[in-house]
């Protein structure tokens, strides 16, 4: 049993408000909706978002930057017909700019979990803005785990938000440990997403890279090859989005993901291969990341 998994870091799926010129969204508290009138938000760059997604064809996309489940269900219906991505699913936040993860399935969604109540250790604010979703599909007959992210960003500075990335980080290994440590990580199960840190020195990710129950198969890919992400402010391209595949599946799974770069804008000339229609220099563009995905076969 074969399924294609994708993460994908949408940046900014949104389907904001046209508020009206005397009104100040940033000064009220959310519960005037009535006095507003909803729109499309750049639609020019959805078109290409969505075509990023289908060139794909994944089973499932993991998604990251996503505002609410209408807007998932809407982005669906109207760019992504004929997919059959049936099962779509977003768990509200606490992120200010109310960017979620969220999930695009042919399989059916038959158990979530979400940590989007958990506290950080010194108690001062919410463990995950962006929560550690977990999802459970039934994949055929046979369930697939999948523990979407997306992690503390580098905004600030890398070292400056390395404690916060660092404390997230080390809460998703501890719930793997506790769903699959007694059965030796032999389980059908991925973290997913977009974790915001590089596999280098420094990283607020080690206790996921050197996990025992999990491998990242990106580096497979030759080291050129490896980067999910250009930032245009520091000319930088580096790997930001991971495919953590379980003990077991990472075993069964020889193959390395293919990194899906032809949304990316023209600025970042380091891929030279062939570009989604309408992509500009600096925009439209499906997005600053680089879709991943991979074929993996189900134990």
């Amino acid at each position: 049993m074969s399924v294609r998994v994708a993460t994908f870091n949408a940046e900014n799926l949104f389907a904001r408000y046209r508020f009206r010129s005397n009104f100040s969204p940033s000064a009220d508290d959310g519960f005037s909706i009535n006095n507003l009138a909803f729109s499309i938000h750049d639609e020019d760059s959805k078109k290409i978002t969505a075509k990023a997604i289908k060139e794909t064809n994944a089973d499932v996309v993991c998604l990251q930057e996503v505002e609410n489940v209408g807007v998932l269900d809407r982005f669906n219906s109207r760019y992504l017909g004929g997919f059959g991505y049936k099962h779509r699913l977003v768990v509200d936040g606490h992120d200010p700019r109310h960017i979620d993860v969220a999930v695009l399935s042919r399989f059916p969604i038959e158990h979530i979990k979400t940590h989007r109540h958990e506290r950080n250790d010194a108690n001062t604010t919410w463990k995950f803005s962006r929560d550690c979703l977990e999802i459970d599909l039934d994949i055929n007959g046979k369930t697939l785990s999948l523990f979407v992210n997306h992690l503390k960003s580098m905004m600030g500075g890398r070292d400056a938000t390395h404690a916060r990335r660092k404390e997230q980080a080390d809460r998703i290994a501890e719930i793997i440990d506790d769903w699959y440590k007694d059965a030796d990580y032999e389980a059908n199960y991925i973290v997913v997403g977009d974790l915001n840190d590089y596999p280098t020195d420094g990283t607020a990710l080690k206790s996921l890279l050197e996990h025992p129950g999990l491998v990242n198969v990106v580096n497979r890919l030759p080291t050129d090859e490896q980067w999910t992400h250009y930032w245009a402010g520091g000319n930088k391209y580096s790997q930001l989005d991971y495919l953590l595949l379980s003990k077991s599946l990472a075993a069964s799974n020889t193959g390395a993901p293919t990194i899906m770069r032809k949304g990316l804008p023209h600025r970042a000339e380091r891929y030279t291969g062939e570009r989604l229609d309408d992509i500009g220099e600096n925009y439209p563009k499906a997005s600053d990341h680089a879709a991943v995905y991979m074929d993996i076969e189900l134990d």
